[in-house]
């Protein structure tokens, strides 16, 4: 991708209220600079980007990347609870973007019927939800069920403990014991306990944000602009010299970039 579209487009970071250009922050020299285009803070995508590079920072980290950048479509009071929601390190910069507009410049998915303006938003929404101008949908809410052999669950677990703290249902399936061992009872399923990520485990992390995280804080963090309610978002990796490592569009709801595929990139 060419950081020209984002040239220019200032957002404030939610810490401080400073004004960041994403430009400019992209092209920046040093280490690599990873970003994520985020949905709404309410949006399974937005939240599982948030989990999943709170899992991922670490080992990102060490391979050299040195900023991170998280773009959600909401006002700085729904960042803010998000990022109290779901424990988003300090080191991560999370800037407020209510319009999407960062996403757009980036040329992710603005969802089925996007300019169908006769169209209720949320009519649009549910059918993105059977795949229509979402085809991927299905099929990555599906493998939260079967599950994957070859597939990594590390920062599932991460994210189902951190959810169990916080009193988030269902609260029996992953937690932190009071030795600080954790405890995952999908180790103990017959024939799949092996699995690299087990039948339901994903599933469960769904669920959890689903009721604790979207529904339970819908009126702090919904979308401030209907258009977002259908804007998927996506993710860029890029040297310090602004050349692309990695990139990546969501193609469906819970579609999100593969951090083991950027962690490969480095």
């Amino acid at each position: 991708m060419s950081t020209t579209a984002l040239s220019g487009l200032t957002l404030s970071r939610v810490a401080d209220g400073e004004m960041v250009d994403v430009g400019k922050a992209l092209d920046e020299p040093g280490g690599p600079t990873l970003c994520v285009f985020g949905t709404y803070p309410a949006d399974f995508n937005c939240i599982e980007y948030c989990q999943r590079l709170r899992h991922y920072m670490p080992t990102l980290t060490d391979k050299g990347v040195g900023r991170f950048i998280v773009i959600a479509n909401g006002g700085g009071s729904a960042c803010s609870k998000l990022r109290e929601l779901v424990d988003l390190p300090d080191g991560v910069e999370l800037l407020s973007d209510p319009a999407g507009e960062a996403g757009r410049r980036f040329s992710v998915s603005r969802g089925w019927l996007a300019d169908d303006s006769s169209t209720s938003a949320y009519v649009k929404l549910l059918g993105m939800l059977v795949g229509l101008g979402a085809h991927y949908t299905l099929p990555s809410v599906l493998t939260g069920y079967f599950g994957n052999p070859s597939g990594k669950n590390g920062w599932i677990e991460s994210a189902l403990v951190q959810g169990t703290g916080a009193g988030r249902f269902p609260t029996n399936a992953v937690f932190a014991a009071s030795d600080g061992k954790v405890v995952n009872k999908f180790d103990d399923l017959p024939v799949v306990g092996g699995w690299g990520r087990r039948p339901l485990e994903l599933a469960t992390l769904r669920l959890q944000n689903m009721v604790g995280i979207s529904l339970s804080n819908w009126e702090e963090l919904q979308p401030d602009e209907d258009r977002c309610l259908t804007q998927l978002g996506g993710l860029v990796l890029v040297d310090g010299s602004g050349k692309t490592l990695y990139e990546w569009r969501d193609n469906g709801i819970c579609a999100v970039a593969n951090f083991e595929e950027v962690v490969a990139a480095l």
